[in-house]
C-alpha cells in the first residue's frame, strides 16, 4: 500500500512538473524581459516588424509602427526585431536612438514563420492564434498595417 500511495504521489509530481514547464515555455522575450508566446495573445491580433539601422526605409517607417502603436496597442500588440543579431545594451541604444516606441524583442526561441526574411523592412502580421496570416514586404503606414488586418479578419 505505501508503495502505491509512493508511486501515486510521484506520478502527480510529475504531471505538475510538465504543466508547469509547459506554461513557462515561450516563445521570445522582450527587452523588459517579459516572457511571451505567440499564441497567448487574450484575442490580440500581432504585428511583428523586422529592421535593421542601415536600413533607410526601416528607420522611415518607424514613426508611422509608433503611431499605429499608439493608436491600435489596446487591440493589437506590435513588435519590432532586429534583423541583426544585437545584445541588449545595443538594443537600448537602438530603441533611444530611434524613438522606437514599442517592445522589442530580445529574443526569439521559436518563430511562427519559416525563416526569417530576405529583404527589410518585412513585417508580419499574426492572428489571435500566433498563426501568420501575412507577409508584408516595403515600408508600412498605420493606416495601411490597420486595413490589411481589418481585411484579413473577415476572410
Amino acid at each position: 500500500m505505501k508503495k502505491i500511495v509512493i508511486l501515486l504521489a510521484a506520478l502527480v509530481a510529475l504531471l505538475v512538473g510538465v504543466l508547469t514547464q509547459q506554461n513557462l515555455k515561450v516563445d521570445f522575450t522582450t527587452l523588459d524581459g517579459q516572457g511571451q508566446r505567440w499564441s497567448h495573445s487574450q484575442g490580440n491580433w500581432k504585428v511583428v516588424n523586422y529592421f535593421a539601422e542601415w536600413c533607410a526605409p526601416c528607420l522611415r517607417e518607424m514613426p508611422e509602427l509608433n503611431h499605429f502603436y499608439h493608436q491600435y496597442n489596446y487591440e493589437i500588440d506590435i513588435f519590432a526585431v532586429s534583423f541583426d543579431p544585437l545584445n541588449k545594451d545595443q538594443l537600448t541604444n537602438l530603441r533611444q536612438k530611434y524613438d522606437i516606441q514599442f517592445p522589442i524583442i530580445e529574443k526569439l526561441y521559436n518563430l511562427p514563420w519559416d525563416n526569417p526574411p530576405n529583404s527589410l523592412p518585412t513585417t508580419f502580421i499574426l492572428d489571435a492564434d500566433g498563426k501568420v496570416r501575412k507577409q508584408l514586404k516595403g515600408e508600412q503606414s498605420a493606416e495601411k498595417l490597420m486595413n490589411t488586418i481589418n481585411l484579413l479578419k473577415t476572410l
